[in-house]
């Protein structure tokens, strides 16, 4: 029977090993930070209405050579290509326009990334320099032939009038041509002067026919460098106004806002497909470098990272594991509690890929934890351990590991779920396939010396404690609770970090590339402010906008020139009040491809976009809130803040919260507390291991203050995953201890045999358990090896505190008091007079 259910184990291991090796990588958004909060919503509406936030493709050379005629011809075709489109050259505009996207042929052909991007269609809206600078030539040279259209139809009219009065006064012909040459002269002028506009040569025209002279052109250097610097002729240094394109005089910027629906895969693809065409031969030019950088960059990679940690996760996670075991015993089969956890573990991944769940960063952390926890669940039963104490145990382990699902961040939440479910599954397997066996399993004679001395200097040393630790327990007991009292108060004052760039691999090139965007630009994310109202393009939105966005300029340092922006906290971005700004007030005169970028053609939402430099998470979520609390529009028009930086930022509000983190240390002692009382039906049963599980979150709150790591969305949640993991051996040894007792042993006695027997058992657990936490440690993901370091190092010391405390508190707990004498009843014969 054994037999057939080992062979049911090992099918489902396989099957679940196949099945999640289908998961794959996730660091979406709903991953950091909960989709129920209002900035996600906010978010996500910006997402779907503008795109998401911006891809950055930074161009370094002098603008001054950008702007010349081959450059700008190579630029357009590439902004084109990350547009999924195509341009031709318009004679009459004399630009560069897009082909309709039907007729056209992508760059490269349709094989080629930009044939990729054109026929996936993943880019929402694309703004470069090249792509700014030709719907500028284009939008002038419309208005001057609007200009020249009008000016013609009064010219004809002023000549056919001057005709009609050469003809009343009889001049001959030659003073009848020179009327009408001189009536259409002033009508043009007229017309130039009410359109405010200047000709670069008087007319030129010869009856209906008439144009006007020296129109602007996307080959024509000064006319560009009069858009782009201010000037024809002097200053190189770009106009602050369009400093979201031109950040320096030796840089320029593309956007690229991905569509919004777009999977984790769909997005690292389509980054992939930016990244070939910004390396394609045909875009490249002499002295122009190309980086591809920016949030969703960052978190791409990030993506890409997870997958190969986790084989390296795993195969020093199994090695890890055997060495100990090959330790730990001494016969054969000694191994087996390792294939157990594997089996395990391939059987947990497997339901998370068949219900479709994703594998983020923290589920990568719980491989190796549960490979270590289904170690420990297979050394107990083959040491013998009996099967309701270690069910009861891991019972009390999933119930610790509850609170982690009221976690501020999904991806803990996760995780949380995970270590229950993998914890429930090792356990299973665990009962079905190892043996129980007797103590003797383990090298009782000489293994306990070894062990004990490696984590307590001596296991002689310990034994000679015992008699202390039982009779002094209440100053022991008070020595613990003021340790754990210092560790409970300096939580508060531990240090957070949830900014995702000092979070993932330092070595990262996508980090090396957001260093370099915000050294040479001055900011490396952006924040929107997303405006809604019935017409956002009424006078007072619009003039809120204005009012709102020279407010926090004022405010951050960023609105007086392109060098203040560099410096500068924020620095106002592309927006709805920038184009009516540089259009005269005019949104007839922004042309459609930009109105697309920060308008919705309903007119109903309008961003206003805000360039934020990169800072410590605190500070920005201090910016954030200010730019919050800013936030007064007028009745009609509602304004949310949304971007990566606003998610940041709340993620670091929330992990910050020293009663959020207080709250799940006591719900998930509750919640063990209730599991002990309901599994040991006695209320001193359930105490005892439970206080030194309580003293255990104030001395790991200590030793996490005193290490000065900073906390990150995984070690948040280290006082939970202390209650968890330690209640176990707590549990353990306190029933041990019981049963010796109950056999007729003293409290000495009894505790020392346990500490002798089950002791050892219960320290090669715990150095599986927390050796899968330690593993982290190799991890090249700055959060996982902080976790790892932190857990590995909290779990050690935690255990060996609930080894010292736990014999005092069996001091004060572990002798049952004597039963209540009854007086004898009298007889009823007594009671009669």
């Amino acid at each position: 029977m054994r037999r057939l259910r080992v062979a049911l184990v090992l099918v489902l291991a396989l099957a679940g090993a196949g099945i999640a090796l289908t998961l794959t990588p996730s660091t979406a958004l709903d991953t950091f930070v909960s989709s129920s909060s209002s900035d996600y919503a906010a978010t996500q509406a910006t997402y779907r209405q503008f795109g998401t936030d911006p891809v950055v493709v930074l161009v370094r050379a002098p603008l001054i050579s950008l702007i010349q005629p081959r450059p700008l011809a190579t630029l357009s075709r590439l902004e084109a290509c990350l547009g999924g489109q195509r341009l031709r050259r318009d004679t009459q505009l004399a630009a560069y326009v897009p082909i309709a996207v039907s007729n056209a042929i992508p760059y490269g052909g349709s094989a080629s990334a930009c044939g990729r991007l054109m026929r996936t269609r993943a880019a929402k809206v694309v703004y470069g320099p090249a792509t700014f600078l030709n719907h500028a030539v284009a939008a002038v040279n419309t208005e001057i032939g609007s200009l020249t259209t009008r000016a013609a139809v009064t010219i004809r009219a002023a000549e056919a009038a001057a005709r009609a009065l050469a003809k009343t006064r009889r001049l001959d012909a030659a003073q009848t041509k020179a009327a009408v040459q001189a009536a259409g002269t002033l009508a043009l002028e007229r017309e130039l002067a009410a359109a405010g506009a200047t000709s670069k040569s008087t007319a030129n025209h010869a009856g209906a026919g008439s144009v006007l002279a020296g129109v602007p052109s996307i080959g024509d250097p000064t006319f560009l460098r009069q858009i782009v610097f201010g000037s024809a002729t002097a200053s190189t240094t770009p106009a602050a106004r369009f400093s979201y394109l031109f950040p320096t005089s030796d840089a320029a910027i593309i956007q690229v806002r991905l569509r919004a629906g777009l999977s984790d895969s769909q997005q690292q693809q389509a980054i992939s497909w930016i990244r070939a065409a910004v390396a394609s031969p045909m875009f490249r030019l002499n002295g122009v470098s190309y980086t591809v950088t920016g949030e969703p960059v960052l978190l791409s990679g990030l993506g890409d990272e997870i997958g190969g940690q986790l084989v390296v996760l795993l195969a020093v996670a199994v090695a890890v594991m055997a060495l100990v075991l090959l330790v730990a015993f001494r016969r054969r089969l000694r191994l087996l509690p390792l294939a157990v956890a594997i089996a395990a573990v391939a059987i947990t991944f497997g339901l998370i890929g068949a219900v479709g769940g994703r594998l983020t960063v923290a589920e990568v952390a719980v491989f190796p934890v549960l490979l270590g926890l289904g170690v420990d669940y297979g050394v107990q039963f083959r040491s013998g351990t009996p099967r309701g104490v270690i069910s009861i145990a891991a019972l009390a382990t999933i119930a610790g590991f509850v609170a982690l699902l009221i976690s501020p961040v999904p991806m803990v939440r996760g995780f949380g779920v995970l270590l229950m479910a993998g914890v429930a599954v090792a356990l299973a397997v665990a009962a079905v396939c190892v043996p129980t066996g007797p103590g003797k399993r383990l090298s009782a004679q000489r293994l306990p010396e070894a062990l004990l001395a490696s984590v307590f200097g001596a296991g002689e040393i310990l034994r000679g404690l015992l008699p202390a630790l039982i009779r002094q327990p209440r100053r022991v007991l008070a020595v613990a609770l003021v340790l754990a009292a210092g560790g409970w108060v300096l939580d508060a004052h531990t240090a957070v970090q949830s900014d995702i760039t000092k979070l993932v691999p330092s070595g990262m090139p996508a980090l090396r590339h957001l260093d370099t965007l915000e050294h040479v630009t001055g900011v490396s994310g952006e924040v929107d402010v997303l405006v809604h109202a019935r017409d956002v393009t009424s006078t007072e939105a619009v003039g809120w906008m204005k009012s709102y966005e020279r407010r926090m300029s004022d405010r951050f340092g960023g609105g007086n020139s392109g060098a203040s922006c560099r410096r500068a906290t924020l620095c106002p971005a592309l927006s709805l009040p920038s184009l009516l700004e540089a259009a005269s007030g005019s949104l007839a005169a922004v042309p459609g491809y930009f109105q697309r970028a920060v308008l919705t053609s309903d007119h109903r939402y309008a961003i206003l976009a805000f360039g934020i430099r990169l800072m410590p998470l605190q500070q920005q979520h201090q910016v954030i809130e200010q730019m919050r609390a800013a936030l007064d529009p007028p009745r009609g028009v509602s304004a949310r803040l949304a971007g990566l930086p606003v998610l940041g930022a709340d993620a670091e509000g929330s992990l910050s919260s020293v009663p959020d983190r207080l709250l799940m240390l006591l719900i998930s002692l509750v919640v063990v507390g209730l599991v002990l009382l309901a599994a040991l039906r006695r209320w001193r049963r359930a105490l005892i291991p439970l206080v030194p599980i309580v003293l255990a979150t104030g001395w790991s709150a200590l030793l996490v203050y005193a290490l000065r790591i900073p906390l990150n969305p995984m070690s948040a949640t280290l006082g939970t995953l202390v209650i968890a993991v330690t209640t176990e051996f707590s549990v353990l040894l306190s029933e041990r201890v019981g049963r010796q007792l109950r056999t007729g042993m003293s409290l000495e006695q009894a505790i020392d045999n346990a500490y002798r027997t089950t002791g050892v058992a219960v320290l090669t657990s715990a150095a599986t358990a927390i050796a899968g936490f330690g593993v982290l440690v190799v991890s090249n993901i700055t959060m996982l090896r902080d976790f790892g370091f932190l857990t590995l190092v909290d779990l050690s010391v935690s255990l060996a505190g609930v080894m010292l405390v736990l014999p005092a508190v069996l001091g004060i707990l572990g002798r049952e008091p004597p039963p209540v004498a009854r007086e004898p009843r009298p007889a009823a014969a007594e009671l009669r007079p």
